[in-house]
């Protein structure tokens, strides 16, 4: 008999397995961009930018372009990945995303230690002082080219910025002594402040001055 009691609890005990006990107060880090900063924490308060300004959190800003086909696709993508991809248009780094990627990621942790702010709030920052509300087409009338004023789209503002901030960076690291790390840390921190030192806020300004002119 206790031998039969000894079976049916070994069944019992295979039937219903023990349930894993989860430490408490685990920390994600799939949740923390390079395990590190909180994207959840972030805030876009330009309204027209807020729904192109992708901050899904993610450890790692690389989707390895399945988004590049499809229109309107970029909404989808990260925007430090979009940052990581503008660091690509220059002959040094094109083709080279794990190379840019560490560019993008020690120029945050520059910025998290001379600020001790989020890094990534910093470069939403830097990106709605950066990006222009307006610019100049041509029109032609028949053999003459008239420059006049438009409006630019959300899509294209968010665009604009990013690029001139990191062509910002690159050109401030040519002919200098600094790691283009630092550069760019040093350009998201000044655009971030509106700073006309900043060379996509000063962009910025005269792209807006030519279309103001052209009215």
């Amino acid at each position: 008999m206790p031998d039969e009691n000894y079976e049916e609890e070994q069944e019992q005990a295979e039937e219903s397995p023990k349930e894993e006990q989860q430490p408490e107060n685990v920390l994600l880090y799939n949740a923390l961009l390079f395990g590190q900063y909180d994207l959840s924490e972030v805030t876009v308060s330009d309204a027209g930018l807020a729904s192109y300004i992708n901050l899904t959190p993610v450890y790692i800003p690389h989707s390895s372009g399945r988004h590049a086909s499809r229109n309107f696709g970029k909404m989808k993508v990260n925007i430090v990945e979009r940052l990581t991809n503008q660091m690509m248009r220059t002959e040094t780094y094109t083709g080279k995303k794990n190379k840019s990627l560490k560019v993008v990621e020690e120029a945050f942790a520059i910025v998290k230690k001379k600020t001790n702010k989020n890094p990534v709030q910093l470069l939403v920052l830097a990106i709605e002082h950066a990006a222009p509300r307006e610019e100049i087409t041509r029109l032609q009338f028949g053999g003459i080219s008239v420059p006049k004023a438009v409006d630019v789209s959300s899509s294209r503002r968010l665009d604009i910025a990013l690029r001139y901030i990191c062509q910002g960076a690159v050109a401030t690291s040519h002919g200098s002594a600094k790691p283009i790390a630092q550069c760019l840390a040093d350009e998201i921190i000044l655009a971030s402040n509106g700073d006309m030192n900043s060379s996509s806020v000063s962009k910025r300004d005269e792209i807006e001055r030519v279309a103001m002119s052209a009215r």
